[in-house]
């Protein structure tokens, strides 16, 4: 299929439908607003069915119902959208329901403002609800890595029963690019029938009891261990990154991800073009975070430097990969403001002439 120009939000929509999904449950809220615009027009032309909610917290819940009988459902949202999703997410875990979530994230805390963000990093591989759950963490860097994992994200979900959340930042949700969606594309995991699922029984077979009710203590217990084994195979085999300037020698590694990445990409770009050699890992599951890509590769240099749009979030797991074995240096900004590449360019100088603190590890 020929590459067609579309904005983020609307390739992120016309992924979801080619991958299945026939069901969108949303609230709008700027600057993901145009998902479930693109959604309300397209589901109608393959048979689906679109509803704007009359809140996140109701559109949530209705993706647990939907999600029960089997479909392949979706929501999208932006940061204090996905907060009052959070109790609801955490019954799709405890549940074991597969769903994927849409989170294009703005600056907070708080309505904060409706720029670009990547606040939200805790929330989505850390914090998002109640109770011992985890979701699988996918962050694009551009609009087709974004219709990408999306499509990605419905096989996964349905592979391990799990919600998965696709999280992004205004930028990819408003930016223009080139996308192309394969034809015939298959699922990148062996997927069986939901038999699982609640669809209706005539007495041929055993109940489908769709819960995360567990009132008798061993046998949560028993839940529990088994999502955490769930849990585990994620971490064993879907840890996903990108190496940008590896294949020559460099002396600091940045650490980024998202489109701070490509803002990075880019001073790496420069830098090179003056005789300055810098390397980069972007992780592209931050949960499971690549950990040992990070360690690895900071192995080689002789400091790091994490970018991001936030008070310094996954700056956390690159000090869990590194254990205080290289200095860490930090750039960021907040707000809705962005990192341009020549601030990255300035820091990485700094760094090399003295002028820049490492950040004190706790």
């Amino acid at each position: 299929m020929a590459k067609k120009l579309m904005k983020g939000s609307e390739a992120i929509g016309e992924a979801a439908v080619q991958a299945g999904c026939h069901l969108f449950f949303g609230y709008p809220i700027t600057p993901q607003n145009e998902i479930p615009e693109y959604m309300s027009m397209r589901l109608p032309q393959v048979g689906g069915t679109f509803v704007q909610a009359e809140s996140e917290v109701a559109a949530s819940n209705m993706l647990y119902g939907a999600a029960g009988s089997g479909e392949r459902v979706m929501t999208s949202s932006s940061s204090p959208g996905v907060s009052l999703m959070a109790e609801a997410i955490s019954y799709l875990a405890g549940a074991e329901l597969p769903v994927v979530i849409v989170n294009i994230m703005r600056a907070g805390p708080g309505l904060g403002g409706i720029l670009p963000s990547q606040g939200d990093y805790f929330q989505a591989t850390k914090g998002m609800a109640h109770g011992d759950f985890r979701l699988l963490v996918l962050a694009p860097w551009s609009v087709q890595e974004a219709a990408d994992l999306v499509q990605d994200a419905f096989d996964l979900a349905d592979y391990y029963r799990n919600p998965v959340l696709v999280l992004g930042d205004g930028l990819i949700g408003q930016m223009m690019e080139p996308v192309e969606f394969r034809e015939g594309r298959l699922p990148i995991k062996p997927l069986e029938a939901k038999t699982w699922a609640a669809t209706g029984n005539d007495g041929s077979k055993p109940r489908s009891v769709i819960n995360s009710l567990f009132l008798d203590p061993e046998a949560l217990e028993r839940h529990n261990v088994h999502l955490k084994e769930k849990y585990d195979r994620m971490v064993r085999d879907e840890v996903r990154f990108q190496s940008y300037g590896l294949d020559r020698d460099y002396d600091v590694l940045i650490v980024a991800y998202g489109t701070v990445a490509r803002v990075c990409s880019t001073a790496i770009d420069e830098l090179a073009a003056s005789g300055v050699h810098v390397g980069m890992v972007r992780p592209v599951t931050l949960f499971p975070f690549p950990y040992q890509a990070v360690r690895e590769a900071a192995a080689r240099a002789s400091s790091v430097l994490v970018v991001e749009l936030s008070t310094g979030q996954m700056i956390e797991d690159v000090r869990l990969a590194l254990a205080n074995s290289k200095p860490i240096h930090f750039l960021n900004r907040m707000g809705g403001m962005l990192v341009s590449p020549d601030a990255v360019v300035d820091k990485i100088r700094a760094m090399a002439d003295g002028r820049s603190t490492e950040v004190v590890h706790a």
